[in-house]
């Protein structure tokens, strides 16, 4: 994918988390199942980076159950943000700041002790282009400890009719799809209004070949979500 039509993905994609955000807190008021599953994995006093936390659920619910770590969690979106750091405990060591996995060198305004756990729940899949989710992989493996977990979901909507229909044409996005790449969707949202964004549907096969590239093996995969259980594929990196 040329730079050019990434910058066009891209900036849909921050109107659209902006713009919605209200809206799309409001659909993310309860974790998924498969993010349940992954908190039982979390080792007592980790370190975690949520690179992507939206509006703070993960963080409340590690409050909740009383973790004994520290979490730092990052987003671009400034109002989703304002979202996360509500009825957060006082007791509970949370942080956040806001930045942006496309900004060359983001990874420098993060602290440089490497975490333990690093979190990335629906966000690679909203990366435009493969070298773009290659250069947010590297980055990760260079945050993560050497005995460190990387987590990460990514929506499998084209597993469902009904998400299948709100696939939208390229065109309305002023977007030709010879300039996109495999895998590569439009869909749209109209609660609060109307609003489009770029989701990149991954294959197994795709999430081998990137972990393979940027320093990780596949510990562990399973789906979870959804009326079926398999509205989203969950994986379990670790360095290699």
């Amino acid at each position: 994918m040329d730079s050019e039509t990434a910058d066009k993905i891209q900036d849909l994609n921050y109107q659209f988390y902006q713009n919605f955000a209200e809206d799309f807190s409001e659909t993310r008021q309860r974790l998924q199942p498969g993010v349940l599953r992954l908190l039982d994995l979390f080792q007592p006093e980790s370190s975690i980076l949520d690179l992507g936390c939206g509006n703070g659920g993960l963080a409340r619910e590690l409050a909740r159950k009383g973790f004994p770590g520290t979490y730092l969690g990052t987003d671009f979106s400034s109002n989703l943000l304002q979202k996360a750091t509500l009825d957060i405990p006082g007791d509970f060591p949370a942080e956040f700041i806001q930045l942006d996995l496309l900004e060359p060198s983001w990874q420098r305004i993060l602290p440089e002790t490497p975490f333990d756990i690093v979190l990335s729940l629906a966000v690679l899949h909203h990366i435009p282009g493969s070298q773009g989710r290659l250069k947010v992989c590297r980055n990760i493996r260079h945050l993560i400890s050497d005995r460190g977990i990387f987590y990460h979901s990514n929506w499998q909507f084209l597993k469902s009719e009904r998400l299948k229909r709100k696939i939208i044409p390229w065109s309305e996005a002023g977007i030709s799809e010879n300039a996109l790449e495999e895998g590569d969707y439009l869909l749209d949202w109209k609660r609060g209004g109307k609003g489009i964004r770029y989701v990149h549907h991954f294959s197994p096969e795709e999430l081998s070949q990137l972990a393979d590239q940027t320093g990780f093996r596949i510990k562990d995969s399973f789906y979870s979500d959804g009326k079926e259980g398999d509205l989203s594929l969950y994986q379990v990196w670790e360095p290699v």
